[in-house]
Parts: structure tokens; C-alpha cells; sequence
């Protein structure tokens, strides 16, 4: 969930770290922090609570010469966002500085053991008891650092990916990960480390990716080294990026996240791209026909996913029921990695994630394969976690998304499901030819229906700025529109911190109608396809008792307009294609109220974007 960056060659390691936090600031993070191997050959740290701007001005004064250092933006977890609880952390000698993103589930009892052999602890951190671990294994062992650190990850029970710093050797950096990402960027005699590759598109587009229980020494004038555990080396391709620096600069516009919404009808076409065949009639993803009879003897389909990509596979489930006539289950990964799932051979699990390194839903996906379950990854992360341990999967093509609150991810998710289904339905012969090919030139048309819906962003921009008094929403629909009126009340509750619920407008009158007055907004999807008359009646419910309503609805559509206080309009499509244009007013709205609120839209609090710890 936090940052790493880290830098060895000949520059000034300390720009080229403190821009890449600035490009890592999108994960969420509360401090920040750098150590660096100083000219004087000094190991120095610096670190403040706050954002990477408060960092840069706390070492304005400092010595920050050299080139080599480590750099970290932190999202607490265990101790509170301070200065002493900020990354990098010293070992007890101060030979020793090191950086952390996960978690160490068993600090507790390697702290103990560590204090009754006489060191002392200056953070509530976890990471600082494994800095302390790994210089008692290398002091005790009378070991190098690289070793130090094997023997010390032995002992650890929990999720890593750590930069280690040694006092006296300019020329090093130690690494290593289990559970959570890192990538070694390779450039002209100089390497760089991130948890992500966004601080090192800038400088190269060759990466390498470290794999769970690997240790990896970058040193000058050397190849990287990596080796497991059990000082076994391991080899790795050097990959290229598709990458671009420009994919994370806000081209003009304010934030990431209204960026990212407007990408939205050119990141579903990338979505499509090869894969759909208008001319043809044809659907294909690979993923389904490489694995073709695994897809057709399949007796049920699981997915399992959180936040975000939980409502889409929610979408997913009514698709894939629908098209393919095949039972399929959605669970939340951290409930499902839980509870003892019953698996069979014949069952297929489908993990979906934007980051590919999403902690609950990779444990999820391996728990899956261990059982015996054939594992499809949906991602937009090329060579994150999930794409590389699945059996196979299909990414999202959504390019970059750097605002916290999902959005481009969201639709191309819906996307990629939406040609799982379609793609499984042509091979079945679950679906006649004439409505195969009424959907696929209609899904064809999409993107451009997106950017009619994206045409009234005015309007909503306009109306908006109402409902900033409100403390509650509630967001209805049914169908289809049900997990968008799920995903549209995570989104205003994300930026906006207002609470809003998310329910089938059938289940209003099971409760919730009880919270409906004159300050409840309801926010209404209703399409024209579907099941239109109910949602016009729960309307009417609403309006009988004052609430003011909100609507999404189909192009020329009067009756809900003429009920509803505000009204949307899309374009009209299939019931089974409208989440991916009745998104589109729910995200302009919620960013519309937040920026209104003040709020930070692109990193909200308490929040980061790739959850790679539980």
C-alpha cells in the first residue's frame, strides 16, 4: 500500500527519489521518508509525517548529496502516522536503514526475543523489528547484509517488500519481497527500485520482476544478483514497459480522476482491440479459447475480488449466468480466503484486481489453485502478481490509473467480462446467432455512447454543488443497475467522505425507506430496458414521503423525468451493456460534490490504491 523507490549509479540519487514518491503518491500514503549514503559516507535519514512537499522542505538544509539512497511513503498500519513511525527505519547500531511495505504478522514475538537480547525500540512499528532482526543475524552470524537478510526472512511470518541501506557500502542495495510487489528497473549503468514501475518509466522501460522469497543485491558495475531463500540463484527476463511518462502526467486537467473518467471511451476501445470482430460477428479472447474445454465443462464459476472490482463482478455474475448459462458465485477474497471454500477440478475462479497485487484477492487466487480450481486473472497491470501466478487471464488494457478511487478500471473490468461472456456463449451455442451478433455490434458502439454520456458533465458539474449539505445518500437500482448503484455510493463515499448505501430498489421497502425525507438524497438507476415500471414505482415511494431524487436514465425518457428533481440522460443500449454508460454520471457526480467539499479527490484519507496488506 506505501511506496518504495531507490536509486544506485552516478546521478544525485536524491531528485530521482524524491520524484519518484511524487509519482507514488497515488497509492495514499501519511509520511514520507529517505536514507541516503551521503559523499561524507555517512547514513543518513530524514523523514516527516505529511505529504512528500513537507519532506522535501524538512531536508532543505540537509546533507542529501550521494548516489545511492531509498526513499518510502508510508501508510500506517501498526503505529500511528508520525514522525518516529515514518520509513526508513535505523537499526539499533544506525549501520542499518530500511524501508517496508506489508506486514510482519509475528513482530510481536520477535520484538520480545529481540529486547531480551538487549536492543531497545524507538517506533510501534513492525518494520523496525525487522531491521533490528536482520543486524542481529548479521552480527551474530558474522554474515554479509545479502545473507543477513535470507536468514533473517526465514523467521518472518507476513508480507514484504523491503530496501535495506548498510553504513560503509556505497555500492548496495539489498531487496527482497514476499507478497507484495517490487520491480528493479535496468538503465545505463544504474538500477532502480520501485513498488511499482511509475518513478521508473521516466528514466527506462526495462524492468525486472522479483518473484515471492527472492533476495536481490543491486550493485555498481554488477547484474543484479537474486537469489530465494535458500540461496538457490534465480534467473529472470528482463521485461519491457508499455508504459508511458505521459500516461502519468494529468494532461491538462485537474485532477487524475476526472483525467481517468473522460479516458474512459478510449480505454474501453483498448479493451476491445483485437478481441472484437464487428465485421465478422466474432468475440475472442484468448485466455478462453487457449483453454477452450475447461470454459465448456465448467459447472460453476467463482470470482472473488474486493472494492471496485467486486461490483464488477457482480456485473460479471449476471452476464455470465445470462449468456453462458453457467452458475457463478461472487465473494469478497477476504471472506472467501477465510472460510474454507469448497473447490473442484471443474471449477473455474475468476480473480479480478486493477493492480494485480491486491493482498486478499492473490491469496484468494492461490488458495484456488491449491485446491485444484482453474484460475483466470482479470488485471491492468502487466506482470503484477495476480497475471503471473494464474493460469491464465485477460488484462484490462486501462493503461495507468493513478486516482485512488477507481474509475477506468471499473469499465474496462466490465468490459473484459462482458467478452468472457460473450466469448464462452459463442462456444456453448448458448446464444443465437441473431442476438450474437445484435450485442456485438452494439457493444462495437459503446465507447461512442460513452462519450455522448461524458458530453453532459456540465450539467452535472452545475447541479452538483446541492447536495454538499448532505451527510447521507442512497443509491437504488436493479438488475444490472444494482452493483452500479452499489459501486456509484463507494465512489461518492470515497472522495466526498459523505456515507451513502448502495441497494436493490426492491429492498428500500425492507428498511431503509425508513431514512427517506427531505435531506436524503436518492440517486435512482433507471434505464428504460429492465424492469423499468418497478423503478418508476419505487420512485413514486420516495417522492410520497419528500425525498429528493436524483435519476439516471434512458435518452427521451419522460416519466422518470418528470418525477425526478435532477435527471441524466444516456444513450440508449441493451440492458446487459447500460453499467458501462450509467457509471459515468455516478463518478462526474462524485467528483463534482468533492471538489466542491474541498476534498482531495486524487488521495483521499485513510485510503491507497493497491491494498497489498490485509
Amino acid at each position: 500500500m506505501c511506496g518504495i523507490v531507490g536509486y544506485i549509479g552516478s546521478k544525485d540519487a536524491f531528485p530521482i527519489l524524491i520524484k519518484g514518491l511524487q509519482r507514488l503518491e497515488y497509492r495514499g500514503y501519511d509520511s514520507a521518508g529517505v536514507a541516503l549514503i551521503t559523499e561524507a559516507s555517512n547514513l543518513a535519514v530524514y523523514k516527516t509525517r505529511g505529504k512528500v512537499s513537507d519532506l522535501e522542505s524538512f531536508t532543505q538544509h540537509k546533507d542529501v548529496s550521494g548516489s545511492i539512497g531509498i526513499a518510502h511513503t508510508r501508510w500506517a498500519t501498526h503505529g500511528e502516522p508520525n514522525d518516529v513511525n515514518a520509513h526508513p527505519h535505523y537499526s539499533q547500531s544506525e549501520s542499518l536503514a530500511l524501508i517496508h511495505n506489508g506486514i510482519i504478522e509475528n513482530y510481536a514475538v520477535l520484538k520480545e526475543d529481540l529486547m531480551s537480547r538487549g536492543y531497545t525500540f524507538k517506533s510501534n512499528t513492525d518494520t523496525e523489528v525487522l531491521v533490528q532482526l536482520i543486524e542481529y543475524v548479521k552480527v551474530s552470524n558474522n554474515v554479509d547484509l545479502f545473507t543477513a537478510v535470507q536468514l533473517a526472512l526465514t523467521q518472518v511470518v507476513g508480507a514484504y517488500a523491503i530496501a535495506v541501506l548498510e553504513r560503509g557500502h556505497p555500492d548496495c542495495i539489498i531487496a527482497a519481497r514476499k507478497s507484495s510487489p517490487l520491480v528493479v528497473g535496468i538503465g545505463d549503468d544504474e538500477y532502480f527500485l520501485g513498488s511499482d514501475a511509475s518513478p521508473i518509466i521516466e528514466y527506462t522501460n526495462r524492468v525486472i520482476y522479483i518473484d515471492d522469497d527472492e533476495v536481490v543485491r543491486l550493485k555498481r558495475d554488477s547484474e543484479p544478483r537474486i537469489c530465494n531463500l535458500n540461496n538457490v540463484e534465480k534467473s529472470h527476463e528482463i521485461k519491457e514497459l508499455e508504459m508511458s511518462l505521459s500516461q502519468l502526467e494529468k494532461g491538462g486537467f485537474p485532477h487524475f480522476m476526472i483525467k481517468e473518467i473522460f479516458e474512459q471511451p478510449n480505454t474501453v476501445r483498448e479493451c476491445m482491440r483485437g478481441r472484437i470482430n464487428v465485421e465478422r460477428n466474432r468475440v475472442a479472447l484468448s485466455g478462453i479459447i487457449d483453454h477452450k474445454e475447461r470454459f465448456l465443462n465448467a459447472k460453476r464459476i467463482i470470482i472473488v475480488a474486493c472494492g471496485t472490482s467486486w461490483h464488477a463482478g457482480l456485473i460479471g455474475e449476471y452476464l455470465l449466468e445470462e449468456f453462458a448459462r453457467i452458475p457463478v458465485e461472487v465473494e469478497y477474497a477476504s471472506e472467501f480466503r477465510y472460510r474454507n471454500p469448497v473447490l473442484c477440478p471443474d471449477d473455474i475462479v475468476i480473480a479480478i484486481s486493477q493492480s494485480g497485487e491486491t493482498a486478499d484477492t492473490l491469496a484468494a487466487a492461490e488458495l484456488a489453485k491449491r485446491q485444484g480450481a482453474f484460475v483466470y486473472g482479470i488485471c491492468n497491470v502487466v506482470g503484477s502478481s495476480i497475471p503471473r501466478m494464474t493460469h491464465t487471464g485477460s488484462y484490462t488494457h486501462a493503461g495507468p490509473e493513478i486516482g485512488v478511487a477507481s474509475t477506468k478500471a471499473f469499465t474496462a473490468q466490465v468490459t473484459v467480462l462482458t467478452l468472457m461472456a460473450l466469448t464462452i456463449a459463442e462456444e456453448k451455442g448458448e446464444m443465437s446467432k441473431d442476438v450474437f451478433e445484435q450485442y456485438v455490434q452494439e457493444l462495437a458502439l459503446i465507447p461512442d455512447k460513452m462519450e455522448q454520456t461524458l458530453s453532459v458533465a456540465g450539467y452535472i458539474e452545475d447541479f452538483s454543488s446541492i447536495f454538499t449539505y448532505a451527510k447521507n445518500f442512497i443509491y437504488l437500482g436493479r438488475g444490472y443497475s444494482y452493483p452500479v448503484a452499489l459501486e456509484g455510493a463507494l465512489k461518492l463515499k470515497e472522495i466526498s467522505y459523505i456515507h451513502a448505501e448502495g441497494y436493490p430498489a426492491a429492498e428500500m421497502k425492507h428498511g431503509p425507506i425508513a431514512l427517506i425525507d427531505r435531506e436524503m438524497p436518492t440517486v435512482v438507476i433507471a434505464p428504460k430496458k429492465g424492469m423499468y415500471d418497478k423503478v418508476v414505482s419505487n420512485i413514486q415511494e420516495i417522492k410520497a414521503r419528500k425525498g429528493r431524487v436524483v435519476a439516471i436514465v434512458t435518452e427521451g425518457d419522460t416519466v422518470i423525468r418528470d418525477l425526478a428533481d435532477y435527471y441524466i440522460e444516456i444513450p440508449d443500449t441493451e440492458d446487459c451493456f447500460s453499467p458501462l454508460l450509467s457509471a459515468l454520471p455516478l463518478q462526474l457526480m462524485a467528483y463534482y460534490i468533492a471538489v466542491v467539499k474541498g476534498c482531495n479527490v486524487d488521495q483521499p484519507r485513510n485510503l491507497a490504491k493497491s491494498v497489498t496488506v490485509e
